[in-house]
């Protein structure tokens, strides 16, 4: 009876986990850039189960039935990295990385890599983020641009007015699911050179949207909530079925 209670409970655990990840993705639907979180269940601990067809005090026989599953927990998370479709915005500072490939940018923590191509000029001519982080070169150096017209090419190289301004500072994983960690905001964290082949493709005045899928993440929502609520009544039965079990062992005592 206790074993059912652990199903139960982690049952709930574990759906209250997805829930909150699956809202996560939600929230940043319209997120440019944004690359959903997949979460995952596994099994919790299993317990060796035996079976006793007689007196088991008298004859001491006793069966290995098999293993017993005492519930789930939620395994490590990990991101999809699948690309997101490309919108025109018409500004010259967006970019959008066709294929593989992320740009490059100094956080105080360091350098960090994105898929969220939203660059402005800052009052000093810098190219940043949104959050206000510079944008690097191919040397890993701060962008800053002349005063005109910007232009990108597929390459990544930079012009400002037709006259060279730099490159962007692009970086390709071989798999980024393995070798990117998920820091804050659209930012990850991972090796300090590419370790890919290849050559990120960059389109100006473009923007990556979200990968996640709306009609996908309304159907698991309501999936997780059901479940949960399937756990949650397992967890009251099992309530009842002890209490009336310990209710019957006073009356016999």
């Amino acid at each position: 009876m206790i074993k059912g209670f652990y199903s139960a409970v982690t049952g709930m655990l574990v759906n209250s986990n997805r829930e909150q990840v699956i809202a996560h993705n939600i929230a940043n639907m319209q997120t440019p850039g944004f690359k959903q979180v997949l979460s995952r269940v596994e099994d919790w601990v299993d317990t060796g189960v035996e079976f006793s067809p007689g007196n088991l005090l008298r004859d001491r026989n006793v069966k290995y039935v098999g293993q017993l599953g005492l519930g789930a927990m939620s395994g490590p998370e990990t991101v999809d990295f699948t690309q997101g479709s490309l919108q025109s915005t018409g500004n010259l500072t967006d970019m959008a990385i066709e294929g593989d490939g992320f740009f490059r940018v100094k956080t105080p923590d360091g350098m960090r890599y994105t898929r969220d191509g939203r660059f402005i000029r800052d009052a000093q001519n810098n190219l940043v983020t949104t959050e206000g982080y510079n944008v690097l070169d191919s040397n890993n150096k701060p962008i800053k641009l002349p005063e005109g017209d910007l232009g990108v090419s597929p390459e990544g190289a930079l012009t400002v007015n037709g006259a060279a301004a730099g490159n962007l500072g692009l970086s390709i994983f071989k798999d980024p699911k393995t070798e990117l960690t998920r820091d804050t905001g659209n930012l990850f964290t991972g090796p300090a050179q590419s370790t890919g082949t290849g050559q990120p493709k960059v389109a100006q005045s473009m923007l990556e949207m979200s990968n996640a899928n709306a009609t996908r993440l309304m159907t698991e929502m309501v999936e997780v909530a059901r479940s949960y609520e399937a756990a949650q009544k397992m967890v009251q039965n099992q309530d009842e079925l002890l209490g009336k079990t310990i209710a019957s062992l006073g009356r016999v005592g």
